[in-house]
């Protein structure tokens, strides 16, 4: 499978960006003109990247097994390295989820199925992070 996506320079260190689809996205800033505008900075990027990856795939789970979703966020804490190029060490992944009628097991093994099996992202990030994830439940 292969996709294309593309960067190109705007000025400064702005970047635009486009995925497969077309979308764009901003990336880096305008440091010193008039108007600065931040974009997104690549290494959120990264934590983005897999905090969407596993999202999609534990919701798309969640959802076929006829559970009702109210509320569902995920984020991501790391660790870098304090010398560039600041690999990244850690990155601690947290779901929290509000369903009615949705067993933490089911949810346990839903998280699992996205880091071992389906996530491209988590499952290239494993073999040189260190990944570790939980999460939290509330159940309406």
């Amino acid at each position: 499978m292969s996709e294309n996506v593309e960067i190109n320079w705007v000025r400064g260190e702005m970047f635009a960006a486009r995925d497969c689809y077309g979308n764009a996205l901003v990336i880096g800033s305008t440091p010193g003109d008039q108007i600065e505008f931040k974009g997104a900075k690549p290494s959120d990027l990264l934590l983005l990247s897999l905090l969407a990856c596993s999202a999609y795939d534990v919701v798309k789970i969640i959802v076929k097994q006829k559970h009702q979703l109210h509320s569902f966020r995920v984020t991501a804490t790391s660790k870098q390295q304090a010398r560039p190029p600041h690999a990244f060490q850690e990155i601690h992944v947290h779901y929290h989820v509000v369903a009615h009628g949705l067993k933490a097991e089911r949810l346990r093994r839903a998280i699992e199925l996205s880091e071992t099996k389906y996530c491209s992202v988590y499952n290239t990030l494993k073999h040189g992070v260190e990944l570790s994830s939980d999460f939290e439940l509330v159940n309406e």
